[in-house]
């Protein structure tokens, strides 16, 4: 359906009847498929179930989808965001964003991949795709994102998630001034190259 849509190279408004079962698409139903997405784990949140939402992206600019991740750290979510370029959010203004934890990571290798977590209280939802969260790319492009449904896929990637959070030598955090703030080396000292982590561990499969 996808792509018979843009062999018609037709503007997404006169196509507005197209739906998608498991794409996630630009235009048409991406944005709300994501609102949908954080609105749950804001509902499990304050019913005090699991609620974690993990993204990494090249550049974070979009307002609305800014809004959506403040109105979640105000509902309890917990939100890790990695983000290696533009980042248009503040986090850990207390009572406003103080559950965001944003992370940027430069390193040997150009970090580009877009990736989707929510925890849905243990049932959780990866997607993968092209699409940043900026206005050129939510608002004037075609750009798609797709469920990840292998259970073997699935802990891989979170596994990629938690070595790129855990990073200490290369990644840095930012402070509620936007300002770099380097990482402690933890537990006791040790150090963590996420790069190095990823590339040894996807090594061992």
């Amino acid at each position: 359906m996808l792509f018979t849509y843009l062999r018609s190279r037709e503007k997404p408004r006169d196509y507005h009847f197209l739906s998608f079962n498991e794409l996630l698409v630009c235009q048409f139903n991406l944005v709300d498929r994501f609102y949908e997405m954080t609105e749950r784990e804001m509902h499990h949140a304050r019913a005090g179930r699991k609620a974690h939402i993990v993204i990494k992206l090249n550049n974070l600019q979009e307002k609305g989808m800014i809004e959506k991740l403040y109105e979640a750290s105000q509902a309890g979510v917990k939100i890790d965001l990695i983000i290696r370029g533009i980042c248009c959010i503040v986090p850990g203004k207390k009572g406003w964003s103080e559950n965001i934890r944003i992370t940027r990571l430069v390193d040997r290798y150009l970090e580009h991949s877009r990736i989707f977590y929510f925890e849905n209280n243990g049932e959780d939802e990866i997607y993968l795709g092209s699409a940043d969260w900026m206005n050129r790319n939510i608002h004037r492009r075609i750009e798609v994102c797709f469920p990840v449904k292998e259970k073997n896929l699935k802990a891989q990637l979170k596994k990629i998630l938690e070595l790129q959070l855990a990073d200490n030598t290369k990644a840095v955090e930012l402070d509620n001034e936007i300002k770099n703030i380097s990482k402690p080396h933890y537990p006791a000292g040790r150090s963590v190259n996420a790069q190095t982590e990823i590339y040894n561990y996807i090594k061992s499969l």
